[in-house]
């Protein structure tokens, strides 16, 4: 298995090319895979947004393009959004999740994405001038060093993105820490149901794909608790991956105090 950084620099390539994929044109090529492309249009990203949670709603309400297909779930129908809330989201890819909650939190609330790949970021900040936002922000950063302030936060989403770093235990501790008192996460992400087989664990493609570096409920549960986390609820949805993996819905709390 390749260490940390190796790791995180392989996700990263991996994304920067779908990020750079042609989708625009209507129809290309998008891979976490250099040997396997996996063909992607517009209608079949629809699709599969719908497979796993999304209306149809929710897919025209957003920027053309900032849907890229690589969720497992919607983490902002379990987020309870209210006006003037502020929210982060984790790996927030070409804006897809940040866009929707910027309409449910409104015009004084803020809706923030952190994504650790320029491509990413930079084809975000496209698709937010699209639409003249103003409470819409892309930084970027890793997940494991958020560029956020001390309890700034009231809810964090993230989607199909916390399996995919090497430091678990250190992102739910940033975000415990930009969360403010009385915070929440609401967060979409694979978990293992059973064990992992080792030679999965160190395909890389499978990694990048979100299956191999999924963590179990239990161990999920202990890192949310170690970060100081409450009201843990962890709930899997009928989406499976692969016979082991399943998308679930990650439901937390910061303390008040």
């Amino acid at each position: 298995m390749k260490n940390e950084n190796e790791i995180r620099e392989t996700v990263q390539k991996a994304y920067s090319r779908i990020a750079n994929s042609s989708v625009e044109s209507q129809n290309g090529c998008c891979t976490t895979s250099e040997s396997e492309p996996c063909c992607i249009t517009h209608d079949n990203i629809d699709l599969q947004s719908l497979r796993i949670g999304y209306t149809e709603d929710d897919i025209r309400a957003v920027p053309e393009n900032s849907n890229l297909g690589l969720g497992s779930g919607n983490p902002v129908s379990i987020a309870n959004l209210k006006e003037g809330e502020t929210l982060v989201d984790l790996g927030s890819g070409a804006g897809f999740d940040v866009f929707l909650a910027s309409g449910k939190v409104g015009k004084k609330g803020k809706a923030i994405g952190v994504d650790m790949t320029q491509s990413m970021i930079s084809k975000a900040r496209k698709n937010a001038t699209k639409i003249e936002s103003n409470n819409v922000e892309f930084r970027l950063g890793e997940i494991e060093h958020l560029p956020v302030s001390n309890d700034f936060a009231d809810v964090i989403i993230s989607n199909c993105v916390i399996n995919l770093s090497p430091e678990k235990q250190q992102v739910f501790n940033e975000a415990f820490r930009i969360l403010k008192p009385g915070g929440r996460l609401a967060i979409s992400d694979p978990v293992s149901l059973g064990e992992i087989a080792e030679e999965d664990k160190r395909n890389m493609d499978l990694y990048c794909s979100c299956i191999s570096g999924a963590s179990s409920i239990d161990s999920l549960t202990n890192m949310l608790e170690n970060s100081g986390f409450v009201n843990i609820k962890i709930t899997p949805q009928n989406n499976n991956l692969n016979e082991r993996i399943v998308s679930a819905y990650i439901e937390a709390t910061k303390p008040l105090s």
